[in-house]
């Protein structure tokens, strides 16, 4: 039916295009008809132009008109009319073509045309009118508000000489609510949006159900009530719009030329919904509503690059949700299809880099391919460089940009990337001001970027700073506003990260009810929710872990059950959810001892092993936390079958890792303790053998030691004194060597002293009398002056080599500077240790030992961070015996 509808408009507008083209030859230039003639060609091509989008019929148009207008001259009492045909014509070759002097041009005619029609004329509100709509296109241009603001002022004049029931007063009330949406948007003043909002209504109810132009004025009322859900969250709103949008649907047959751009307009809005939502049928009917938009436009129709970018963002948001790589791929390439319909100089070109700038960066995420972050980067610095810098979009571009920077640091560890990125975030924060819908945005954005700085630094300043952020974000989100849960969040988030470094317990406590809050808004089905309740679990736990409250333990362990409820089978995070109430039950087990707990935590480690097989990424951590709930209940049952599986899911988890790896050291001991026990039980040497060649593997440690590496090298000097293993005096020299890199790692603040007493402890007596022992007297020397120059150092604060490197020059103060800031962000990084940041820990590792190695180049700091020689300790002696006493536990 479309189709035939389609034929006999077209066969319409030819025979009408062939019959005045035909009267128009028997109508000569001097013809008294021709004015008329030219006139009614011109008009029939320009609805052809509409209905096909052919420009030449449009560009033949106009000139018709020009040559009308010259057959009206001055004075005549039709030239107005000529002015305006001309004047309209104009304007729709300005929006194909974009071409400014068209539509200065065209202001031009339609004032000379206003000048003709004074106050009592009957065409003089549409002459108004037609200015009005063509001021709003020059602002739209050129930016400047006295355009819009006359345009306003010009509807208004136009309403004021209409009666209540005259014929345009609908249209005209819709183009005055129109231009309010517009100022709306440039100055956020509600009161503009709301006045829009009830002129269109107004308009809407002088129109008959049947009338040409209601399905374009419900679009227009949906639209203002799109942009006031977007200032207050309320879903009402939004659910209105879309039911206009439907009606525009209805309203509008198969193949009108307005269906593509209905079709367009109702898919963003579901799609907006699904964001708020997260109901995956609102993505999937708003990805189909695109691709028929799409394919109702023409190859080189001028939206084309709209449409195929609107396409893209909800395939991508399709891939967000389901992790199917091919809706990504499709995604980039129809980002890149757009970016070519729009050339350098197009108006949004700038928004079309930054769109596929997001994607490529979700695709780094994926497949950790640097180059696509690279080019992510690049995309954003190029699409600010193509904008002015007050442009709508420039604050979005600074945060795009801003975001990049800061996941390249997490990635190459560049402090400059990272502090850019805070730069631009604060840039992008001025472009916002209050009443700016894209101000939460900002807020939290820069938020997010101190926190990361917090993170490598250590300047509670910065986390002070985010967490004012988030409660500034927070005012912005009233109760209903779509996005409160999100910011309840991220506040709680940040809350939480100053408990864990301050230790205020108010601080987790505020950070418990935020995210309380947060999850009554999150209602079932939400796609957010689980994330949610993992997130107020942890806190619940952390919490339990401070005040030993078995209610909050509990309510944890339903949360996560909860959690995992939400995770069915296929559900990618299905195996997260089953490890996390894993976790919960273990650290119930060890409170209550219910071994049903254990069992059951057992089981959820297995099924979450099952969903994450060779090659997974979560593979190591599944494996490892297997083995440990299986060794717990060893020693609870000592059936020696646990055993045995221990010893395998650990031998499995260390073929993970690579040698630099942070949990590594862990993993060597917790295997090692297991297969002693295995040969305490069953006798057999190979056990033994097997657990000090994992020891052993210590002392060949390739990246700068953390508190882990100590602790697990002081069990292997133990665990070799109580068996008299002949590698504990290379166990001593490893910790003593590991004690000196966390001494070197630490800050100088009171607070660590604790923590070096207690790892020192007895380790250079012990290591000592071990030396003596095995009749290595120097080494001795060595070891015991090494454990005592580390424990009165701090405690009396005596002079360092790093203090004695700070005053020794321009490059040793740089050298110390360096140091100083690579120390602290490896030991940030130990104390996060997880899979995620092995990477970072590999690059720091490298950059400390690189700057190690430079300073040990500096004159009189050769052995930095070495343990002194004996032939340096023996000048003490030189003015008499020097005696050395020693208590230890362990027997000589």
């Amino acid at each position: 039916m479309g189709q035939w509808l389609s034929c006999l408009t077209d066969l319409a507008n030819y025979v009408a295009i062939k019959r005045h083209r035909a009267v128009l030859f028997l109508r000569p230039p001097g013809h008294p008809d021709r004015f008329m003639s030219l006139n009614s060609l011109a008009a029939s091509l320009r609805e052809r132009f509409r209905q096909r989008g052919i420009t030449s019929d449009l560009d033949e148009a106009v000139e018709l008109h020009r040559a009308a207008l010259l057959l009206r001259p001055p004075n005549h009492s039709d030239r107005s009319t000529s002015l305006s045909n001309l004047g309209l014509s104009l304007r729709d070759r300005f929006q194909l073509q974009g071409i400014v002097s068209d539509l200065d041009e065209a202001i031009e005619l339609h004032q000379a045309a206003l000048l003709l029609r004074p106050p009592g004329h009957s065409e003089r509100s549409s002459s108004l009118n037609n200015l009005a709509l063509s001021l709003h296109d020059r602002f739209q241009q050129r930016g400047a508000l006295s355009d819009l603001d006359e345009a306003i002022e010009l509807h208004r004049a136009a309403l004021d000489h209409l009666p209540p029931h005259h014929s345009i007063r609908s249209t005209l009330l819709d183009g005055l609510a129109g231009n309010l949406r517009v100022r709306f948007k440039q100055r956020g003043i509600m009161s503009d949006l709301d006045e829009a909002i009830e002129l269109h209504r107004a308009a809407l109810e002088l129109l008959p159900p049947h009338h040409s132009m209601r399905s374009t004025f419900l679009n227009n009322l949906a639209l203002s009530l799109y942009y006031k859900f977007q200032q207050h969250g309320t879903m009402s709103d939004l659910d209105e719009a879309i039911e206009l949008h439907r009606a525009v649907l209805e309203l509008l047959p198969p193949c009108h030329s307005d269906r593509s751009m209905c079709l367009n307009d109702l898919a963003h809005n579901l799609q907006v919904r699904f964001q708020q939502r997260g109901i995956m049928f609102d993505l999937d009917e708003a990805i189909e509503l695109q691709r028929l938009a799409l394919e109702l436009l023409p190859l080189h129709h001028p939206i084309r690059s709209t449409f195929l970018n609107n396409l893209a963002i909800s395939i991508r948001a399709r891939f967000q949700q389901r992790g199917i790589m091919s809706d990504l791929d499709e995604a980039i390439e129809l980002y890149q299809a757009a970016l070519l319909l729009r050339p350098p100089g197009h108006l949004e070109r700038s928004s079309s880099l930054n769109n596929l700038a997001v994607s490529l960066h979700d695709r780094f995420q994926q497949r950790g391919a640097l180059s696509d972050l690279d080019e992510a980067i690049e995309l954003y610095r190029a699409g600010l460089d193509h904008l002015p810098p007050h442009h709508s979009i420039r604050s979005m571009l600074l945060d795009g940009l801003a975001g990049n920077l800061r996941v390249r640091f997490q990635q190459r560890g560049i402090m400059s990337d990272l502090d850019e990125a805070i730069e631009l975030h604060r840039a992008a924060l001025l472009l916002c001001p209050p009443g700016r819908s894209d101000r939460f945005m900002s807020l939290y954005n820069l938020a997010l970027g101190l926190h990361d700085r917090f993170q490598q630094h250590g300047a509670i300043s910065d986390l002070d700073e985010a967490i004012e952020l988030n409660r500034d974000a927070l005012l912005l989100c009233p109760l209903g506003h779509s996005n409160r849960p999100v910011s309840l969040d991220y506040l709680a988030n940040n809350l939480r990260a100053r408990f864990q470094h301050r230790g205020i317990v108010s601080d987790l406590d505020e950070a418990i009810e935020l995210q309380r809050a947060a999850l009554l808004l999150y209602p079932p089905g939400h796609s957010a929710r689980f994330i949610c309740l993992n997130n107020l679990a942890q806190s619940l736990q952390e919490r339990f872990q401070q005040r030993g409250i078995m209610s909050d333990l509990d309510e944890a362990t339903e949360l996560n059950r909860d959690g995992s409820l939400l995770c069915p089978p296929g559900h990618s995070d299905r195996p997260m959810s089953l490890n996390n109430l894993a976790v919960s039950l273990e650290e119930r087990f060890r409170q209550q001892g219910i071994m049903s707990d254990l069992d059951e935590a057992i089981e959820l480690h297995q099924a979450a092993l099952l969903l994450r097989p060779t090659g997974h990424s979560d593979r190591f951590a599944s494996l490892n936390n297997l083995a440990f709930s299986l060794e717990e209940r060893f020693r609870q049952r000592g059936i020696m079958s646990d055993l045995d599986e221990v010893i395998e899911l650990y031998r499995a988890a260390l073929e993970l890792i690579s040698p630099c790896h942070s949990n590594r050291s862990s993993l060597l001991r917790n295997l090692a303790f297991n297969l002693e026990s295995r040969f305490q039980q069953r006798g057999v040497q190979p056990d033994r053998d097997e657990a000090f060649s994992l020891y052993l593997q210590l002392s060949h440690l390739s990246h700068a030691a953390s508190r882990t590496d100590l602790s697990v090298a002081k069990s292997w000097a133990a665990f070799a004194e109580t068996v008299n293993h002949g590698s504990a005096l290379l166990a001593y020299k490893t910790a003593l060597k590991f004690l000196d890199q966390q001494v070197a790692l630490l800050s100088s603040s009171s607070h660590h002293f604790d923590a070096i007493r207690e790892a020192v402890s007895s380790l250079a007596t012990d290591a000592f009398s071990c030396s003596v022992r095995h009749g290595a007297l120097t080494t001795a020397v060595e070891l015991v002056e090494q454990g005592r120059a580390v424990f009165w150092t701090q405690l009396a604060r005596f002079s360092t080599p790093f203090d004695e490197l700070s005053v020794s020059g321009d490059t040793g103060t740089a050298l110390a500077e360096e140091f100083k800031q690579l120390s602290f962000r490896l030991r940030n990084a130990f104390d996060q240790s997880t899979e995620d940041q092995s990477p970072q820990i590999r690059q720091l590792t490298m950059q400390w030992d690189d700057v190690v190695s430079r300073i040990r180049m500096l004159h009189g700091f050769s052995r930095f961070l070495l343990p002194p020689l004996f032939s340096d300790l023996q000048k003490a002696a030189e003015d008499g015996p020097v005696i050395i006493l020693n208590a230890s536990l362990i027997w000589l």
